[in-house]
């Protein structure tokens, strides 16, 4: 889809978000807007095309849109309507606000199909809305055909929804924990001079070369256990499970949480230590026990997309700056604030150094 590769759409994006911070001068804030945007951008050029400014009115409200939702979802109405929609229609809450919010992104969203119905070259593909209306072209004659206009748009909405908060919250997440640690940023800080040095940006084909950043990316994702209970599944057939029966279409939630936190193949999980992730010699060791994204056919459709974003944007931030925090680094609490899906790090405020 479109002509430049993933890696460049971030390479790029980490630009223009390391020069954005370098703009606050050092003064602490809250970089969870920060970097909302730059990964929101990076779906936006995916599947738009192009990247927005950051201070684009229309880009701004899309954000507002979704940090409004992310709130919503931890209200007992919202909680309640996914288990009860029917009646949940007719009572009042924020999960009627919710889903008036996602019909705003909808129609940003149906207003963009619209342009590119009315630009699209077919023979050239500029982004996943032109490769889908090439799709809708192909099976014009079939009537059960599933590439319509309504599932891309609920398709693009999946993908911005889900692409946007998972990786900068986790983004968020590992740059408060490397403050509680100066001495991993450190040595990640040592690793990022000694293969890619100041001058040139960091890409992927780094990541192979770096793997003390690479354990402690991964250590970051393990230990945060972003989302506990994963995402509802549906059997597709009676299953037996070890000594339970589990018949067809029953929903499960698979948890992730004993499995990223299991004591046998992370000793001492509840401590943050990229060892985990690391062998006696130094180089980096996988780990079947590290699913964050689930597993299986229904794995997380964005997951090398997100291990991209997290390396490039890390990388980038921590080549350019050195984390100063606004309180003594053992006063700084790591543990997260549990909302009804996620586990989301606690407020902060933090200064960018230059280095």
């Amino acid at each position: 889809m479109g002509k430049r590769s993933i890696d460049e759409r971030i390479q790029e994006e980490a630009h223009f978000l390391v020069e954005r911070i370098r703009n606050t001068h050092e003064k602490p804030f809250n970089p969870g807007r920060f970097l909302t945007h730059a990964v929101s951008n990076i779906i936006c050029s995916i599947v738009f095309g192009d990247r927005f400014d950051y201070e684009d009115k229309k880009f701004l409200t899309l954000i507002n849109l979704l940090d409004e939702n992310r709130k919503y979802q931890n209200a007992i109405q919202t909680r309640l309507y996914n288990f009860f929609p029917t009646l949940m229609e007719f009572l009042p809450g924020p999960h009627k606000k919710m889903l008036r919010n996602i019909e705003e992104v909808d129609k940003f969203i149906l207003e963009i199909i619209a342009q590119h119905q009315e630009t699209r070259d077919p023979t050239c593909p500029r982004d996943f809305i032109d490769a889908f209306l090439n799709k809708m072209d192909q099976e014009k004659g079939n009537g059960h055909s599933v590439f319509t206009l309504e599932s891309l748009s609920r398709t693009t909405l999946d993908l911005f929804l889900a692409g946007t908060g998972t990786t900068s919250i986790t983004l968020r997440y590992g740059l408060l924990i490397l403050q509680k640690y100066p001495e991993i940023q450190e040595k990640v800080q040592k690793e990022i001079d000694g293969v890619i040095g100041r001058d040139r940006r960091p890409c992927m084909a780094d990541r192979s070369q770096m793997a003390y950043t690479d354990a402690v990316i991964h250590e970051i994702q393990r230990f945060i256990d972003f989302i506990p209970l994963n995402v509802p599944h549906t059997l597709i057939k009676d299953t037996k499970f070890r000594n339970y029966f589990i018949p067809k279409d029953t929903m499960i939630l698979p948890m992730l949480g004993p499995i990223l936190h299991d004591s046998k193949e992370f000793p001492n999980p509840e401590k943050f230590d990229p060892g985990h992730f690391l062998n006696a010699n130094g180089t980096f060791k996988k780990s079947d026990f590290f699913m964050p994204f689930s597993a299986g056919k229904r794995i997380c459709a964005g997951e090398g997309l997100a291990r991209m974003e997290l390396f490039i944007f890390l990388t980038s931030i921590l080549q350019n700056f050195t984390l100063k925090t606004v309180v003594h680094h053992k006063d700084i609490d790591i543990t997260p604030l549990i909302s009804a899906i996620t586990n989301a790090p606690r407020p902060y405020d933090v200064s960018f150094v230059p280095r």
